[in-house]
């Protein structure tokens, strides 16, 4: 989608008053609005990036529970646990 505003300059006119003009018809069209709102949007990710991600989870805490199994790794409740007999 593309709106180009072309705005020519008058005979008798100044510039600060050609750029008001080009401001208001800027403002008028409402392209401003439609950019400013998608400017943070950001894409869907496509279902094989969805799928390649939760794979990855899926592997991941796969691994993180064989340390658990191995004593490799503190379970995370146990650290939790700790962590309020602390303090």
């Amino acid at each position: 989608m593309a709106i180009n505003i072309e705005i020519s300059k008058n005979s008798n006119e100044s510039n600060a008053s050609m750029l008001r003009r080009f401001t208001k018809k800027v403002q008028g069209s409402g392209v401003l609005p439609r950019v400013r709102s998608i400017r943070y949007a950001k894409r869907d990710l496509s279902s094989y990036k969805t799928k390649v991600q939760r794979l990855a989870s899926i592997a991941k805490k796969a691994e993180i529970e064989e340390l658990i199994r191995m004593g490799k790794m503190a379970d995370r409740n146990d650290a939790q646990s700790r962590q309020g007999a602390k303090k």
